[in-house]
C-alpha cells in the first residue's frame, strides 16, 4: 500500500489529505445542520397531549425553530431544550380543549432553514398521522384521518433524505462505482446492495430483529475502509474478491446498512393503520436518493471526459485519480470507524 501512494504525485497527496480532514471536519456540521427535526404529539386520554419536540443541532446551538400547536392547546410552546450530545429535545405535557383536528400545528423558522420536520400525532383512539413539514409548507391543519398519499408522500421524501444525507452511506456506493467498471457487474452490485438492505431495513422497523446501532455504525464504517483498500489493491494488476463476485459485497454489507436505514425509521415510528405503505415509502425514497447520486456522480464522470482533450488523457486522470480517492475515503471512514467504536 505505502509502495502505491509512494508513486502518486505530491499534489494527489496533499490533496487526499485535504479531502480527509476537510470533510471530515464538515460532516458532522452538515450532517446536523441537515438532520430532520422531529415532533411527536401523543394523546394519553381526556384531551391531554405528551410532545416530544427535536431539533438539529448547529454549532454547539438548537437550531432556531419551534413547534406551535393549535390554538386551543393551553401551552402551544415548550421550554428551552436540553443538549442529548446530538440534537436538542424538549417535552411537555397540555390539554387541548376539545381536540386537535382542524387545528394548525406549525414550525415556526423552518422557512429560514435548509431542513424539515417529520410531525407524528397519535391519537388515542385513532390512527397516526404523518407529516413532512419544509421550509417551503411549514405547517398543515391536521386531518381526521390521514390518507395513504400523504403517508407515502413523507415517507418517500424521509427515504430519500436520510439517504442523501447519510454521508457514510453515499461513500460506500462511491466506493463501488470506483471499484466497479463493468457496466453488468455495477448494475448487479447495485441490486444486490438494494435487495439486501430492504430485507433488513423491513425486520428491523418491524422489530423482528434487533441489533444495537452503535456496532452497527462502526461496521458500516469497516465496509467502507474494506472497499477502499479493495480498490487500491486492485490498481496494482490483482483482481480481487469484490471485483470477481461483487454482488456477494455488496449484498453482504447491504444487510448491514439496512440496519442503519431503519434507524430513523425505529427512531420516528410508523403509522399503525399504513405500515406496508410507509416501509415501500421509506425505501423507494432510499433507492431514488441512491440512483440520484450514482447518476450525478456518472453524469460528473461524463461531462469531464467531454472536456478532456482524449479518452486517452480522461483514462490516465482517473487511472492517478483513484488511488487518491480510495485514500481519502478511506481516511475519513477510519476516523468514523475509531469515533464510533469509542461511543459504544
Amino acid at each position: 500500500m505505502l509502495a502505491v501512494l509512494k508513486r502518486i504525485p505530491e499534489f494527489f497527496r496533499i490533496a487526499a489529505l485535504m479531502m480527509v480532514f476537510g470533510l471530515q471536519g464538515a460532516a458532522p456540521a452538515l450532517s446536523h445542520a441537515l438532520e430532520p427535526g422531529f415532533l411527536t404529539m401523543e394523546e394519553t386520554g381526556s384531551g391531554t397531549w405528551r410532545v416530544f419536540f427535536r431539533r438539529p443541532d448547529v454549532r454547539g446551538s438548537p437550531m432556531p425553530i419551534e413547534a406551535r400547536l393549535p390554538e386551543n392547546c393551553a401551552i402551544r410552546e415548550g421550554g428551552e431544550p436540553a443538549f442529548d450530545g446530538w440534537a436538542w429535545s424538549t417535552g411537555w405535557i397540555t390539554p387541548c380543549d376539545g381536540g386537535i383536528v382542524g387545528g394548525e400545528v406549525a414550525i415556526t423558522g423552518l422557512d429560514m432553514t435548509r431542513t424539515d420536520t417529520l410531525v407524528r400525532i397519535q391519537p388515542a383512539d385513532g390512527q397516526m398521522i404523518t407529516r413532512r413539514l419544509t421550509s417551503g409548507d411549514i405547517s398543515f391543519t391536521v386531518p381526521a384521518e390521514p390518507s395513504i398519499g400523504q403517508v407515502f408522500g413523507s415517507y418517500f421524501l424521509l427515504g430519500m433524505e436520510h439517504i442523501l444525507i447519510g454521508i457514510d452511506h453515499l461513500l460506500f456506493v462511491f466506493a463501488l462505482l470506483l471499484l466497479i467498471r463493468s457496466p453488468g457487474r455495477l448494475v448487479g452490485a447495485v441490486t444486490a446492495f438494494t435487495v439486501a438492505h430492504s430485507i433488513t431495513l423491513a425486520l428491523a422497523s418491524l422489530q423482528i430483529i434487533h441489533i444495537p446501532g452503535p456496532p452497527v455504525e462502526a461496521v458500516i464504517a469497516l465496509s467502507i475502509i474494506f472497499l477502499s483498500i479493495e480498490i487500491l489493491k486492485s490498481r496494482q494488476g490483482e483482481e480481487r474478491l469484490s471485483e470477481r463476485y461483487p454482488w456477494l459485497v455488496s449484498f453482504s454489507f447491504g444487510l448491514l446498512h439496512g440496519l442503519g436505514f431503519a434507524g430513523v425509521l425505529t427512531e420516528i415510528g410508523l403509522p399503525q393503520g399504513d405500515v406496508p405503505a410507509a416501509l415501500l415509502a421509506f425505501n423507494v425514497g432510499v433507492e431514488a436518493g441512491q440512483l440520484a447520486f450514482i447518476a450525478a456522480v456518472l453524469g460528473a464522470a461524463m461531462m469531464l471526459r467531454r472536456v478532456m482533450p482524449s479518452r486517452g488523457a480522461f483514462d490516465g486522470l482517473l487511472l492517478r485519480a483513484t488511488p487518491v480517492m480510495a485514500y481519502a475515503v478511506g481516511g475519513i471512514s477510519t476516523v468514523w470507524l475509531v469515533q464510533r467504536i469509542g461511543g459504544f
